[in-house]
């Protein structure tokens, strides 16, 4: 496969965004007619962020196949729950090829067609692999909520109890979706690793006008329905690895970290943790007291809060001044430990960035980034 050709060509198709989404929805459901138009949410919005993201995944991870094939199996895994059938990569892939020659324009060239046929053809082998496994999980669990907070105004914790046993690794994430919106699907990240107790704790940023995180902040209560997805994403606890650790967390980007500390917690010798949460105001640090409980019962956790709020707006707070990353990396030098990062895209993309202008080994930095969609 000649992956330069797959960049290079993408390259020409890239700029044009959403308008390459629009064009590959448009012509699937005027190939796939009603069965494929009702197996999707009617705002595509997030959708088409996720399409967009999951070309740039692939074309960004071609050369490494191993890296590539366990994404796409996840992916192929994961859509079990939208009731996908094999013969509907078909269609995708015929659509897929409409639109990258529609905004190709003179760059698509019989060769280019070629290796873009041979790449999909590839992709889809591994999905459908995936997709129709018999691996004695089913399309989706089942969950019920038990408990609901609100700890601020624009946060939820929701605690829900699983019919099923679920297996997930400390970190990754399950696509949600509640009894009262069918077809939405939203990704949440267990704040917990898996319990005997089948239990798992989900912190959800509200936002305004989203479809998924208002119901589920003003409606969602004991005995609500949710559906969960698989465990989904790279970024999970290193379970082999002894070095010590750096978390960077923002909002909600905490519950990813919430559960691998639970999992740490378990070992006989934890490693030596620092655990960075920040926010733009001090009201967003929504789990300050148990963060400081968690630090005081474990003489290996260093929690340190930061808000980026002018000190005359907030003269109570009394932890570091200043952006997130700017703290992080305030005269430290990380380069020896494990580094996990979750919260806005922004602020992933420049901690990430930072701690790699510094030093640290891209392979040690642990990054998940499926955006804060409604």
């Amino acid at each position: 496969m000649d992956t330069k050709l797959l960049r290079d060509s993408f390259a020409v198709v890239a700029p044009y965004g959403l308008e390459v989404t629009e064009y590959f929805y448009a012509h699937l459901f005027a190939t796939g007619g009603d069965p494929v138009v009702s197996m999707f949410p009617p705002l595509m919005g997030p959708q088409r962020d996720r399409l967009l993201k999951a070309l740039v995944r692939i074309v960004t991870d071609v050369d490494d196949l191993d890296k590539l094939g366990a994404y796409l199996a996840g992916l192929g895994r994961d859509h079990r729950k939208f009731s996908v059938q094999p013969e509907h990569f078909d269609l995708v892939g015929a659509s897929l090829l409409a639109t990258l020659q529609h905004f190709a324009g003179d760059a698509w060239t019989p060769e280019v067609a070629g290796t873009w046929a041979g790449a999909y053809a590839l992709v889809a082998q591994v999905m459908r692999q995936a997709l129709t496994a018999d691996d004695g999980t089913p399309p989706w669990w089942d969950a019920t909520v038990t408990a609901k907070e609100m700890p601020s105004y624009d946060i939820a914790i929701i605690t829900t109890r699983l019919a099923q046993p679920m297996e997930w690794a400390p970190g990754q994430s399950v696509a949600a979706q509640f009894e009262g919106r069918p077809r939405i699907w939203r990704y949440l990240t267990p704040a917990n690793p898996p319990r005997v107790t089948r239990t798992a704790e989900f912190h959800l940023r509200v936002i305004p006008g989203g479809l998924l995180s208002v119901p589920l902040a003003l409606h969602a209560g004991p005995g609500s329905r949710l559906k969960l997805g698989p465990p989904v994403g790279s970024l999970k606890l290193d379970e082999d690895s002894d070095r010590d650790i750096l978390m960077v967390a923002g909002s909600t980007g905490l519950a990813p970290m919430m559960a691998m500390l639970e999992r740490l917690a378990q070992r006989d010798s934890p490693p030596d943790v620092r655990l960075y949460f920040g926010a733009r105001e001090p009201g967003g640090l929504y789990a300050a007291d148990r963060l400081a409980k968690l630090a005081a019962e474990h003489d290996w956790l260093t929690v340190t809060l930061a808000c980026s709020a002018p000190e005359e707006q907030s003269p109570e707070f009394e932890g570091e001044r200043g952006n997130i990353v700017d703290v992080v990396t305030r005269g430290e030098a990380w380069q020896d430990r494990d580094a996990y990062i979750c919260g806005s895209s922004a602020m992933t993309e420049a901690a990430a960035g930072r701690l790699m202008a510094l030093g640290m080994p891209g392979p040690s930095i642990h990054i998940e980034d499926f955006g804060w969609e409604g």
